[in-house]
């Protein structure tokens, strides 16, 4: 059953009970409306009268929408709803948005007393908000949630839009397509649904591509989001060296992505935890992730959810991680994760809460907000973040070996000297970066980009002078040489690698015995 029928369900059960207060919280007024107008109009009904204020229309009669009074105040609309409650029986007064509903003010009192004359006579009081109301308020009766339409609900208004505009528009779509659509438009309302249809069918078609295109266009509804900020890609961020395990992995999440999932118990690809190396490709990971997927990339600043009052860090987390799920399906980027959730020691807790929330929302969310979390000190996370199930994987990003510093050397020697590397260059380039990360490979190439358009082109620089540059570049496996092993001991173990498999082992090291049982033997 979708929200919108189980809410149309509890909403005639209220009506019927004579209930004197009916709270519905939802961000959806028309959608609430349309509601209301088919609870109001079924012929058992006939006779109840339905009374609906507005601060634009005043008050006015449900069904025909004729005007009552020509006092448009709401202070007008409840004297109106005082005399027909205590005139007569079974009289329903809708107060949309009225201020000051979430506290215990003059209105929710004034409102109360409505609620007991209501009482006395079957009368009801139904309020439509997007705010809490008082629990004092609440307390005299029942309330309601109207969610955002669910996919079912989504593939109907879709539906109801291509069929209108059949035979007068070309349309590509097929069922699944619309379906997919409908999946990918879940966290929008029924009315910007059709705001960006109607964008779509504006251009004179619509295409299979634009089943894509809805992630994009969708993008585009939220802006100032909480806790989220919008990451442009620039074309630099498109392409990215080694780490083929973990591209082959997300090739098959990427089908997953996108496949329709219904009729299975399957949830949508959750993400991954990228930990390992600084300086090897784990944040420019989510660039390429968000690039090849064509999914909008979000990063999650930890730094910004933290607040200096109770209880505002996790109230600024949860509404970070619910506007995910409204902009889903796109890329949730967690830059250095474990600088947000460490402090398991903390005296307030804050830290604790945090992460409660970050695994809950992990476990649960069924929303198409794939994660890509990065972590350099992977020690200082909690242990229940690494159990399986949390992230769908955990790779480990090692330095990389021979045949990786190859692929990066060319793709940086395209990217900065605009032409392919000599093979017997590349070659000696990769003997001199023995120990380099992506990060020192590009920086090294950057140099020299450099100092190729101050000599006013690559053809003007001293044959030497890559190598050179090379040479005299001291990468971070050597200047902290201590940590780095410790960082690659703790992934050679723990974690499935990024790379080549080979990448991880140290050199010379032994592998350990394995030993594996079968049951069934």
């Amino acid at each position: 059953m979708s929200n919108y029928a189980e809410s149309l369900h509890h909403l005639d059960s209220y009506i019927s009970a004579r209930v004197p207060v009916i709270g519905m919280r939802t961000i959806e007024q028309q959608r609430a409306l349309r509601l209301l107008r088919e609870a109001a109009t079924q012929p058992r009904r006939s006779s109840m009268p339905f009374w609906i204020y507005t601060r634009a229309t005043g008050l006015r009669d449900l069904r025909t929408n004729v005007s009552v009074q020509d006092d448009r105040s709401l202070t007008g609309a409840m004297d109106f709803a005082a005399a027909q409650f205590t005139s007569r029986a079974n009289a329903t007064v809708i107060l949309v948005d009225p201020d000051g509903l979430e506290a215990d003010t003059p209105v929710t009192r004034h409102v109360a007393e409505l609620a007991r004359l209501a009482d006395s006579n079957m009368g009801s009081i139904i309020l439509i908000t997007d705010t809490p109301i008082w629990s004092g308020l609440q307390r005299l009766g029942m309330s309601l949630q109207l969610d955002l339409p669910d996919a079912d609900e989504m593939y109907g208004i879709l539906s109801g839009f291509l069929g209108d505009h059949h035979g007068h528009i070309p349309i590509e779509w097929g069922e699944e397509d619309a379906r997919r659509a409908a999946e990918f438009l879940r966290g929008v309302t029924e009315a910007e649904c059709v705001n960006l249809m109607a964008t779509i069918a504006a251009k004179g078609s619509i295409k299979e591509e634009d089943v894509l295109g809805l992630a994009q266009a969708k993008d585009r509804i939220f802006s100032d989001l909480t806790g989220l900020e919008r990451v442009a890609l620039r074309e630099s961020d498109y392409s990215i060296g080694g780490l083929s395990s973990l591209r082959e992995w997300l090739r098959r999440k990427h089908e997953l992505m996108h496949a329709d999932l219904r009729g299975s118990e399957l949830r949508p690809p959750r993400g991954v935890l990228l930990v390992g190396v600084p300086g090897c490709g784990k944040s420019l990971s989510a660039k390429a992730i968000a690039h090849e997927w064509k999914l909008p990339l979000y990063r999650l600043d930890m730094g910004s959810i933290h607040g200096k009052y109770l209880g505002e860090s996790e109230g600024r987390f949860r509404e970070a991680l619910a506007m995910a799920d409204r902009v889903a399906p796109c890329i949730l980027w967690i830059d250095e994760i474990e600088k947000g959730l460490a402090g398991r020691d903390d005296g307030t807790g804050v830290p604790q809460r945090i992460i409660g929330q970050f695994l809950f929302w992990l476990q649960e969310s069924q929303s198409r907000a794939f994660v890509v979390a990065t972590a350099n000190d992977v020690r200082s996370l909690p242990p229940e973040l690494l159990r399986k199930g949390r992230f769908d994987e955990l790779f480990f990003v090692d330095l990389p070996d021979a045949d990786e510093r190859k692929e990066i050397i060319a793709l940086y020697h395209r990217r900065y000297l605009k032409s392919d590397p000599e093979p017997q260059q590349v070659d000696r380039l990769v003997d001199l970066s023995e120990g380099f990360a992506g990060s020192d490979l590009e920086s090294a190439l950057h140099d020299v980009g450099a100092e190729a358009l101050l000599s006013g082109g690559a053809a003007n620089l001293k044959p030497s002078l890559l190598l050179d540059t090379f040479a005299n570049t001291v990468p971070m496996s050597r200047v902290n040489p201590e940590q780095i092993e410790e960082i690659r001991a703790w992934g050679r173990e723990r974690a499935v690698p990024a790379g080549r498999a080979s990448s991880t082992a140290a050199p010379g090291a032994a592998k350990p015995a394995r030993r594996i049982v079968f049951m069934d033997d």
